[in-house]
């Protein structure tokens, strides 16, 4: 009898066991619904989110289009009032507007390699400007004029008489792709430009250095040292025969000291001439103790 009732004592406690197991895992109600609620107020937010963003791009598309084909200012009144936004959302629209429209002007600019082109002559020609610069500081300006019929030619220009114009417009495929054409011409003008204010910066920062022959293109100069201990002249030259660079192609030195050059120390000022620009190079030198 001990043994039976036991047994029934047993199967109630795992009746009960199983019972409370499937309670918990019941999905309590209340907490379902108030789940299922906040999930559709989050979509309805998203929704009213998206309507915005397609309203505002709406906005942004008309009024880009008013400012690419330059609307009266009756069309862009008209355009805000189909709008229907008040002025300070009408404001933030127009720069939005603006900054795309930068934007794409930007691209195109880096598409066309960073030319400034405007057309002239009611589009009978084209006009681009090649700005140079060197360590971050812009320099010269120089203007290309081009016939575009009855095919592409080069009708006027402001560049040097030195920069080989003719031989690289000849050796380009300008009639199919302006970039062969303006990209070493861009070269060309830049190393010139660097090569000029390196000079320029020579005799500004070394006082103590004399230029003894410059040329116009700057691909030649000829600079006179002081050694400071011996009191020693040295001149030095520097040819610079590619012209789309700013640094020197040969360097050498003369002095009556026929030793001098072979030192360890002007080998070590060769290389400095030969791979940093002159200006810097020589501040190193005068730290090294070569050149007073």
């Amino acid at each position: 009898m001990e043994g039976v009732s036991t047994q029934g004592v047993l199967s109630h406690l795992s009746l009960l066991e199983v019972q409370a197991r499937s309670r918990k895992c019941q999905p309590q109600q209340p907490s379902r619904v108030k789940e299922l609620k906040a999930k559709a107020e989050a979509l309805r937010v998203q929704k009213e989110q998206l309507k915005a963003e397609i309203e505002t791009h709406k906005n942004l598309h008309k009024l880009r289009a008013s400012m690419d084909n330059q609307c009266t200012n009756e069309e862009e009144e008209k355009e805000e009032e189909e709008m229907e936004v008040d002025s300070e959302n009408s404001q933030l629209l127009r720069l939005m507007a603006r900054h795309t429209q930068l934007k794409d002007l930007l691209q195109a600019h880096h598409i066309i390699g960073g030319y400034n082109v405007v057309k002239t002559r009611q589009g009978k020609g084209l006009c681009v400007s090649l700005a140079t610069a060197y360590e971050g500081v812009y320099l010269e300006t120089y203007n290309l004029e081009l016939d575009l019929k009855p095919r592409l030619r080069i009708s006027r220009h402001n560049l040097p008489p030195f920069i080989p114009l003719s031989s690289l417009a000849e050796q380009s495929s300008m009639q199919t792709d302006m970039r062969t054409l303006l990209d070493p011409l861009s070269r060309h003008l830049n190393a010139f430009a660097g090569r000029k204010q390196q000079l320029k910066l020579v005799k500004d920062l070394h006082k103590s250095v004399e230029v003894m022959e410059s040329n116009v293109l700057c691909s030649l100069l000829v600079l006179m040292f002081t050694v400071p201990k011996e009191k020693t002249a040295v001149l030095c030259s520097l040819e610079y025969t590619d012209h789309t660079r700013c640094l020197p192609t040969q360097v050498s030195f003369d002095c009556n000291d026929k030793k001098l050059p072979d030192s360890p120390e002007w080998k070590k000022s060769h290389s400095l001439l030969m791979e940093t620009p002159v200006h810097k190079a020589l501040t190193n030198m005068r730290k090294m103790g070569n050149i007073v």
